[in-house]
């Protein structure tokens, strides 16, 4: 069963360091650790790290929590990269993605959950998948899940790529139904159209499937923790909890 959801960003300059000596570009991190401690204050018996990535993968063995591979070196981050023992086995090692090393940083800083597995998700699975696979997530266990994303990269000058005048409107809508995760809410965001998320350049997308589809009819209580435009991108941290 879920308990709790941390929805989180997926930017990279989360993790302290990452831009070099100037103090932070937002305020984006103490919220993040907030949502992530309240969901490890429940207990769950698994922490599910879904992020975006390159493919479709669940990864599994001993993973860094290194930023080296996105060119940032080990000895710029604040944070000591750190080898975390995931749950699911794996014939080979592989890298997470940045999003994914982002999220092991919070859970670390945040306590030692009891289990941890990090599954990379990317639109071209489909809703209906993506939403089955949140679902096998929550049989059994107490599971707590953190889901990274973001929305429109789209956003102005600063944006990572060509703004686009549709961005505002379409986060504010998304926004709100993040911040109500009522069933009508939930279901809006299920049938939120992946090509039209692809061109406003939201990374959210696929993780966001997998959480309504983990939390199926059950009842959810959702905050907003806080939310701004970064860099040109549109973040958003909430925590959804489950009614015992």
């Amino acid at each position: 069963m879920l308990v709790a959801a941390a929805l989180v960003p997926d930017t990279a300059t989360l993790v302290p360091g990452v831009t070099g000596g100037a103090g932070p570009v937002h305020g984006l991190l103490g919220p993040a650790m907030s949502a992530i401690e309240q969901l490890m204050a429940l207990s769950p018996d698994v922490v599910v790290v879904v992020a975006p990535g390159p493919v479709d993968r669940v990864l599994g063995g001993t993973v860094s929590s290194s930023l080296g591979a996105a060119g940032i070196p080990d000895a710029q981050v604040r944070w000591p990269a750190q080898d975390v023992t995931l749950e699911d086995d794996a014939t080979s090692r592989v890298q997470p993605s940045v999003a994914s090393v982002v999220a092991l940083h919070l859970v670390h800083r945040a306590g030692q959950p009891r289990a941890v597995r990090v599954v990379e998700v990317t639109p071209a699975a489909g809703a209906d998948a993506l939403q089955a696979l949140g679902s096998s997530f929550v049989a059994g266990r107490r599971t707590g899940l953190v889901v990274v994303g973001s929305g429109s990269g789209r956003h102005g000058p600063d944006a990572p790529l060509a703004d686009d005048d549709r961005a505002p409107a379409y986060d504010a809508a998304l926004l709100a139904d993040l911040a109500d995760a009522s069933p009508e809410a939930r279901a809006r965001l299920a049938s939120a159209d992946a090509g039209v998320a692809a061109e406003l350049a939201v990374r959210g997308w696929a993780p966001w499937q997998v959480l309504v589809g983990a939390t199926a009819d059950v009842p959810v209580v959702a905050r907003l923790l806080a939310d701004e435009v970064v860099l040109g991108a549109q973040h958003a941290v909430l925590l959804w909890t489950v009614p015992v």
